[in-house]
């Protein structure tokens, strides 16, 4: 369900991804199960590994848990993104009846009707081996797990105490979703969450997750690093650059300089480099055309050293001087090649 985020979110924090009880590899328990149970979970998993306080993200039924665990266990939940979800799911007969029809005849019976919400018809014809897949997981999972997490669902109401959540949050909510459209669903989160933010996505029905993925990735990598910008910035920084080269300029360090350490901390490394919508390859090719096209010599030996760590190629970073030759000029490219030659030797 999360796969096509779990690169983009890797790149900035330990992701955890899980099968909630009665689903995927967990345990199937004989229900009924309840959101508070689940919710209890999710505390148990995050004990056993150690996690005091995590961002969550939670997609349609994870939301509810999410949201669950927002209000009653507050010290646990960082920052909150909620997708496609709901605090109530009425009518509650609806839930019961599906859980019934489950228990009779399998989780066969509704997956086709499932995965019809998941996704938008454009996407549907467009992907319909991803439709397939997921009709095919949904089939696959234990009937007892699926209808006991719908009869939890048909109790669920958490509307009340929403106002009690102090976790920044996060509502994402598809435009086309027919499972929980925003109107009465994500809105109805938003308004009663102190100071939450809904984002509703054009073209994007229930598992929004797969038909957004990049502008969820984008919306969840800003939601959950704008709680810390620098300490965010400073992850990737050392990523990109070393730890070496980062200790070196922290050391150097004084009170008339660490304004500007943390302002290119905070924005170039902590809003710009921690943005999924390029990859880092890609930014390192960039930013060596644009100090190659500005002169910025003492610069660019630090960032050849961050493509090479970056994944490119010396062959790469001299096609894109070459590129560089023709655009930013011949000159230009000259020094580059000169200075990137010096530093590739040293490696070598």
């Amino acid at each position: 369900m999360w796969q096509p985020q779990v690169e983009a979110l890797s790149a900035h924090f330990r992701v955890i991804c899980f099968d909630t009880r009665g689903h995927g590899g967990s345990p199937v328990p004989d229900g009924p199960y309840s959101i508070a149970e689940l919710a209890g979970d999710v505390l148990r998993l995050m004990d056993d590994l150690g996690v005091r306080r995590a961002h969550y993200a939670g997609l349609s039924l994870g939301g509810m848990i999410g949201q669950w665990l927002a209000v009653h266990a507050p010290e646990r939940i960082d920052r909150l993104a909620l997708l496609a979800t709901s605090p109530r799911m009425a009518p509650a007969q609806n839930w019961l009846d599906r859980a019934k029809l489950v228990r009779a005849e399998g989780t066969s019976a509704v997956a086709d009707g499932v995965v019809d919400r998941w996704f938008t018809p454009a996407f549907a014809a467009e992907h319909p081996e991803q439709v397939q897949t997921r009709r095919d997981r949904v089939a696959a999972t234990a009937a007892e797990g699926y209808a006991s997490v719908a009869e939890a669902i048909a109790e669920w109401d958490i509307v009340a105490d929403l106002p009690r959540v102090v976790a920044p949050t996060l509502v994402i909510a598809g435009a086309d979703d027919p499972a929980t459209p925003p109107e009465g669903h994500g809105s109805t989160i938003a308004e009663q969450i102190p100071g939450a933010r809904l984002a509703v996505l054009d073209r994007a029905a229930h598992l929004l997750s797969w038909e957004q993925a990049e502008r969820v990735n984008t919306l969840l990598v800003e939601h959950f690093t704008a709680g810390d910008r620098h300490a965010a910035g400073m992850r990737v920084r050392r990523s990109v650059l070393g730890d070496t080269h980062v200790d070196r300029a922290e050391e150097r360090k004084t009170p008339f300089t660490e304004p500007f350490q943390d302002l290119i901390t905070r924005y170039a490394w902590g809003e710009i480099w921690t943005r999924p919508g390029l990859d880092r390859r890609t930014r390192s090719c960039m930013v060596l055309t644009a100090l190659t096209a500005h002169g910025h010599w003492d610069e660019l030996g630090m960032h050849v050293r961050a493509a090479r760590r970056n994944g490119l190629s010396a062959d790469e970073i001299g096609e894109v001087f070459l590129q560089a030759a023709i655009y930013c000029g011949v000159p230009a490219a000259n020094k580059a090649f000169a200075i990137a030659q010096g530093i590739l030797a040293e490696e070598a």
